[in-house]
């Protein structure tokens, strides 16, 4: 068997042996290999390991079917054809296509541009449109991006917008959701084996749910809303194998932290990230969506995990349509495969500006912060919340810099202060925030993720050093554009402001 040689990294050290090459940025945290399978050559590997095939049993017609794996099975059924494989180019039918305020009058004025002014959309209720990334603000131009929505949705008799008309109580308008991307799911937009696309780059977020989600331009959705279809690429396909038990002081956000750091921004472009293994399937949902969410600061097309029963409990409630899910082949063919044993994981931080500037949450114990956030479509979710109140209940001390908590959704916000928190005696998320000292928790939207207008909740107008559950730490990328930011999971955005620097959460989670 030959042996697998990468170029290495001058921080990685390098084991090879004959069963994998493993590697690690921090050898004591995680160990991971890369097996090639097949003929698709990795720049990085110089020489192979062919893994053992399975014998190829000819199909009924006598032809011999190719192996797919589950992106390319979405892709092939969502374009009527047999077969697919990496590099095709194919017209797809669309399940589902989202909008919202940013890139939504945008992509209506393509629509109508192209269509024609009095034009009907190609299906009215596999649309939908949700204002959330510029909503609580005094700024005229972005609250007049909402009403060309509305004035939309009223003239193309819209079925799913998730409008906001009082911007005093989001709590008055029923149809108000959110974050698109957790509210897609709440609401039962989201279905194993279909396609969603989105106009926005965390579309990926839902192929938490086993379909194919990615984000698109305001020119593709123009052409989707008037046909429904749109020519895709089809992606080549990286697994990532994570086994092992999931370390109680580990959230899914330390997991795709992992990844990007091994692979770099650029790691993935243009392919999809398939994410499977026993510690995978112990995640929750809405863990799963924070490990899809990010595929895309790697350069991902898109994200996806099998659907299992942890799926289709979800979704019980939540669609009485139809799905059909699907799997990769077992003789499916992978640009490359990685795998980790998560229980050597330790907490991880993306130090600024990039999310593949990966350090050890313990190596960062010096960097004084400012404040820290607590929101958005990766860490605004209601197990982000609970899990934040862990901590802060654990340690039973107060918070020494402001924390900012933004929940994506009215439900989150609801959970917020209803559910409560394991082992509290009954004490809600929000009465535990309150006790810490956090700022009361904000209404429900984007907030300062990617900054916005200058009176946007919590927006960095002066360069501060904030600990965030966002998911992008670029220079500006929640407001001054000298602010440091510090990607975490919400236990060690939590433990970070308990104690004014980033910090280990392990230091509360005994």
């Amino acid at each position: 068997m030959a042996s697998s040689l990468v170029s290495p990294s001058p921080t990685s050290s390098f084991i090879s042996n004959k069963k994998y090459l493993g590697f690690s940025a921090f050898p004591s945290t995680s160990q991971i290999a890369i097996h090639k399978c097949k003929k698709r050559v990795s720049k990085k590997i110089v020489s192979v390991m062919a893994p053992q095939q399975s014998e190829r049993k000819p199909a009924t017609t006598g032809s011999v079917k190719t192996g797919m794996t589950m992106t390319e099975k979405i892709l092939a059924r969502a374009s009527e054809k047999p077969q697919l494989s990496p590099g095709d180019n194919v017209w797809v039918n669309v399940d589902i296509l989202m909008t919202h305020d940013v890139c939504g009058p945008g992509s209506i004025g393509i629509f109508k541009k192209e269509f024609g002014e009095n034009e009907k959309v190609w299906d009215r209720e596999k649309i939908v449109i949700i204002p959330d990334h510029y909503i609580f603000t005094s700024d005229e131009r972005a609250n007049r991006n909402v009403d060309i929505l509305r004035d939309f949705c009223t003239e193309q008799n819209i079925k799913y917008f998730y409008d906001i008309k009082d911007l005093s109580n989001f709590k008055a308008n029923p149809d108000y959701k959110g974050v698109c991307h957790v509210a897609l799911a709440q609401e039962g937009h989201c279905r194993p084996g279909e396609v969603l696309l989105g106009t926005d780059s965390h579309t990926c977020t839902t192929g938490a749910f086993g379909q194919f989600a990615t984000g698109i331009g305001n020119t593709d959705a123009g052409f989707v809303l008037g046909t429904g279809k749109l020519l895709l690429k089809v992606p080549t396909t990286l697994r990532f194998v994570m086994d092992g038990e999931m370390p109680h002081y580990l959230l899914a956000k330390d997991l795709i932290l992992q990844i990007i750091g091994e692979i770099s921004v650029a790691g993935a472009t243009y392919k999809s990230m398939e994410f499977v293994g026993t510690t995978v399937e112990s995640l929750n949902m809405e863990e799963r969506m924070t490990l899809c969410n990010m595929v895309v600061e790697a350069g991902g097309k898109n994200g996806v995990v099998p659907a299992d029963s942890t799926t289709f409990k979800y979704l019980e409630d939540k669609t009485s349509l139809p799905y059909e899910p699907v799997y990769s082949d077992a003789q499916a063919s992978f640009l490359s495969e990685y795998r980790f044993d998560i229980s050597k994981l330790e907490p991880l931080v993306a130090k600024p500006h990039s999310p593949d500037n990966r350090a050890l949450a313990r190596e960062c114990k010096d960097v004084k912060i400012d404040r820290v956030y607590i929101g958005s479509c990766t860490g605004g979710k209601t197990e982000d919340f609970l899990a934040a109140a862990k901590v802060f209940l654990a340690s039973g001390k107060k918070v020494k810099v402001p924390t900012f908590l933004v929940p994506a959704t009215q439900k989150v916000w609801m959970d917020v202060y209803t559910l409560p928190v394991p082992g509290s005696g009954g004490k809600t998320c929000a009465q535990i925030f309150e006790e810490a000292g956090c700022d009361t928790p904000a209404s429900p939207s984007c907030g300062a993720c990617l900054g916005g207008p200058k009176d946007t909740y919590a927006r960095m107008n002066e360069p501060k050093v904030c600990v965030s559950t966002t998911n992008r730490n670029f220079p500006g990328r929640m407001g001054h554009k000298e602010g440091q930011i510090y990607l975490a999971s919400p236990y060690t955005a939590a433990a970070s402001a308990l104690t004014g620097y980033v910090t280990d959460p392990r230091e509360f989670l005994q």
